[in-house]
């Protein structure tokens, strides 16, 4: 008989991270997939699943113009509890830290279903940075009966809270096996025409940092580059309006600097591994930048990816502008330190997480 997993999600960033799972598991036949999206995220969502061909067998269709947290909540929990009566899966399989995890975390431990948490474990021992994300996994995994964690810290993080560590496995994370499906030597797109050998790549859009904080933070890139127009920067921005509105006002008159639409997932991770340097306050691109020896400035005061931290990928700025000015000035002027962040050795993986998550689901 087989075993029914059930996988629920509904932003772009565990599609990308669930969606070579999924595939894995639907190759093995002693599985019998079954997706839920709740389209909290609805078109970059859309992108993710055509991308790996992923048919979702129902889907919430939650999203809404100007969503709360309370919207989602309020939007998933009763159609969820439906879906999860309708189909009785043996597994439910989330997602690291977004309200759709979250809920579905909840809406499992309500019904005695047992839950898979895929990227269990980050923290970054700050209740309200990042927000609501670390209340989210931090609840999540007191619901979870298997936990996958990415790297051994993660791991550890669980285990110092009382999981049980036969329970705890570490797998390596996901999005490094995504990076497969997507990314390729004669990838082309017009902005990388524009851009050039040697761009900048900027994204933004944490709910903690938006309004004056973020004004300092684009400052900070601004000075910067303005101090050096050889080097260009693509911004594909978020579709929050507030961080629109702000990064054209900000970065109006800056030729160098070109704010985009949100570009799919293919173009992101192709113009990842074709900057020069990303600056973000994004988790993923954390994880998906060292695959390519690309430097990474992390506009946070604090990150739950500690790793490439201290494996020197990746540097915490905070979200001051005037230490982000001078951390970005640093690498653009500095090879030496530039080169010293280069790093081909990505610690949060090595491309076989999906092959190790369903060898343990398999057995169970």
């Amino acid at each position: 008989m087989k075993k029914k997993l059930m996988y629920v999600f509904g932003t772009r960033p565990e599609a990308v991270k669930l969606c070579p799972l999924i595939r894995e598991t639907a190759q093995r036949p002693c599985f019998e997939n079954r997706v839920c999206v709740t389209g909290q995220h609805r078109d970059m969502l859309d992108q993710v699943l055509e991308l790996f061909d992923v048919k979702p067998d129902h889907d919430l269709d939650v999203m809404r113009a100007d969503q709360t947290l309370f919207d989602i909540t309020n939007a998933v929990m009763e159609p969820l509890r439906e879906v999860l009566t309708k189909e009785q899966p043996q597994i439910v399989i989330v997602h690291g830290d977004t309200a759709t995890s979250y809920c579905a975390a909840l809406a499992c431990f309500y019904l005695g279903i047992p839950v898979a948490h895929v990227e269990a474990g980050l923290r970054s021992h700050d209740i309200k940075r990042p927000y609501p994300e670390e209340f989210n996994r931090r609840a999540i995994s007191l619901i979870s009966e298997y936990d996958f964690a990415p790297t051994f810290d993660a791991g550890q993080n669980l285990i110092r809270e009382g999981k049980d560590p036969d329970r705890v496995f570490v797998t390596g994370n996901t999005v490094v096996d995504a990076l497969k499906y997507t990314v390729s030597d004669d990838f082309t797109h017009p902005l990388l025409d524009w851009a050039g050998d040697d761009f900048i790549l900027i994204t933004a859009h944490r709910r903690e940092s938006q309004g004056d904080v973020m004004r300092g933070m684009f400052e900070g890139i601004k000075k910067a580059l303005t101090e050096h127009p050889e080097h260009r920067a693509v911004f594909p921005i978020h579709r929050n309006p507030r961080v629109g509105e702000l990064a054209r006002e900000v970065f109006a008159g800056c030729d160098t600097i070109r704010i985009v639409p949100a570009v799919d997932v293919k173009t992101f991770h192709n113009l990842e591994a074709g900057c020069y340097l990303c600056l973000t306050d994004s988790g993923g691109i954390q994880e998906e930048c060292p695959s390519f020896g690309k430097p990474v400035l992390v506009m946070r005061d604090v990150t739950e990816r500690t790793e490439g931290i201290m494996a020197g990928c990746a540097y915490l700025t905070g979200t001051g502008s005037e230490a982000i000015y001078k951390k970005l000035k640093e690498l653009l002027e500095n090879r030496a330190a530039y080169d010293k962040m280069v790093c081909a050795h990505n610690p949060y993986g090595d491309g076989q997480a999906c092959k190790r998550i369903a060898d343990v689901l398999e057995k169970e």
